[in-house]
């Protein structure tokens, strides 16, 4: 009877266990991923558009029936994305999510971070399963006096190239440019030799557009050997446009200009108005994001199928070899405190967040609907849909991915062709050439106050220059101007900062 009482006992406290484990397991699985039953969970969200046209609803009402969500999405075009994203938080009417828009624009929010606008998220990442995998280097990077409040999206350290036209540059006889001089050169010669052979005067040699960080700016100043954003002279901290390199840039897009190389109006040409010089057979080159090149192509076989293309990443400078690279992540998703107002709904928020690196709805984002879009074809993926309808219907969300390949289990895309591949493999090859950011980690406060608007005034100049408004002694007084509102007490908190740290090593 004894031993029975003990079993029966035995099997009791069992069943108690169990019961609280099983309980346990569904208050994690309800903290971590959004609720299964019940109302959807409305989440806005505002981010950026970069296409021409906004996505169609099919992928996004799966990812919304799969997270239980109700998303209320505001698609911003880039061109204007920094200045709706200023708008809405000096009316103070942010959404709960929004994106950064880039890697850059998110170091510039770190005053509104401070001034408490943005929820800190460092504490509550490790409840949940996919949220605990981010890179804790990334995450330490785009932290702000070592807290971290976004959700990073992952991106190779430099994508930057050139794109061109192979048939053009076999047509006025020339090899592929290896130095800053030839580069010039092929633009030259896709300009004033009639590379399409139609008799006419009528091409130019690059596209460019009104950004000189993702446009061809920075990737030729990287040529020129100009350090990003910051250099180290002296053990001093500098700005990229005090160093020799910058002003060779200027002076490399001041020439294309005055010989018609380049478009015209590129200080006010839209990323969408570049693509199509390119595409249509306007512009012979495109000096950007090596990934952008197998839709470009694509894009600009249907009106000439005849048409050949390449791409080239090494390009040798006065200072050898160089391009400039961010810290492992592009834009980042933060959360505004005047739009979640409790913690329990931001845990709702993160929770869809957490849903969304599951490799099935990543994979959505990324790709699209099986057999639909695309199919797998020995574990890769292989678009099968038109080019129209993938940038029509997927294309734009891939802007509300986070992480990426380090920490979510995706599938590769299948190799659609000769020019997809190389492109990667330069992008994989930037590796060994990256020019650094010295400030990444370091914290100056008057740049963050006050970075925003001074570097207004070396955009304005940079353009003025090589549009031929003002000359060296022209832009030598906007540095002046830069360094007496605040540049000199920015170089001089970041060398602070830089010293301390070097000699911390």
């Amino acid at each position: 009877m004894k031993d029975l009482r003990r079993q029966r006992i035995r099997v009791v406290i069992l069943l108690i266990v169990l019961m609280f484990f099983v309980s346990a397991c569904g208050q994690q699985a309800d903290m971590v991923h959004p609720e299964s039953e019940g109302e959807p969970f409305t989440i806005s969200i505002m981010t950026v558009l970069h296409t021409s046209r906004l996505p169609g609803d099919e992928v996004l009402r799966i990812v919304e029936r799969k997270t239980n969500t109700k998303l209320e999405l505001e698609w911003i075009p880039g061109e204007i994305y920094y200045e709706k994203l200023n708008a809405a938080m000096a009316t103070d009417s942010l959404p709960m999510v929004v994106s950064t828009g880039s890697q850059l624009f998110y170091m510039e929010l770190k005053n509104a971070i401070r001034h408490d606008k943005f929820w800190e998220i460092g504490p509550y990442l490790h409840k949940y399963d996919n949220l605990r995998r981010l890179d804790d280097a990334v995450l330490r990077t785009a932290a702000v006096d070592g807290k971290i409040y976004g959700l990073y999206q992952e991106r190779p350290r430099s994508r930057q190239g050139v794109i061109y036209r192979k048939d053009w540059l076999e047509r006025v006889g020339m090899e592929p440019p290896k130095t800053v001089d030839e580069l010039h050169a092929m633009l030259a010669a896709f300009t004033e030799r009639d590379p399409d052979g139609d008799g006419k005067r009528n091409t130019i040699g690059l596209a460019e557009r009104n950004d000189l960080v993702y446009g061809a700016f920075k990737t030729v100043a990287s040529y020129f050997g100009t350090p990003n954003y910051w250099g180290i002279r002296n053990g001093r901290i500098e700005p990229e446009f005090m160093f020799p390199g910058y002003m060779e840039t200027m002076k490399f897009f001041k020439s294309l200009r005055e010989k018609g190389m380049i478009n015209e109006d590129f200080s006010v040409t839209s990323k969408s108005a570049q693509r199509n010089l390119f595409i249509n057979g306007v512009a012979g080159a495109y000096i950007g994001s090596l990934g952008d090149a197998h839709g470009l192509a694509k894009e600009a076989l249907k009106s000439n199928p005849n048409a050949k293309f390449d791409v080239l990443n090494r390009i040798e400078g006065p200072r050898g070899l160089g391009i400039w690279s961010i810290p492992g992540y592009g834009a980042a998703y933060l959360f505004p405190k005047s739009a979640i107002r409790t913690e329990a709904e931001l845990e709702r928020v993160l929770s869809f967040y957490d849903a969304m690196m599951e490799p099935e709805i990543y994979h959505l984002l990324q790709y699209g609907i099986e057999d639909r879009h695309y199919t797998v074809v020995d574990g890769r993926v292989k678009l099968i849909a038109s080019s129209d309808m993938i940038d029509a219907e997927v294309k734009p969300l891939l802007s509300l991915q986070i992480g990426g390949s380090n920490t979510i289990g995706e599938l590769k895309q299948y190799e659609p062709d000769d020019l997809f591949v190389k492109a990667n493999e330069l992008i994989e090859d930037n590796e060994r050439f990256l020019i650094e950011d010295p400030t990444v980690g370091l914290e100056s406060r008057t740049f963050d106050e006050l970075g925003g608007r001074l570097q207004q005034i070396i955009t304005d100049a940079t353009y003025q220059y090589m549009l031929g408004q003002i000359d060296e002694a022209g832009f030598r007084n906007a540095v002046n101007d830069w360094r007496t509102q605040g540049g000199e007490r920015m170089m001089k908190e970041f060398t602070e900062q830089y010293r301390s740290a070097t000699s911390a090593d």
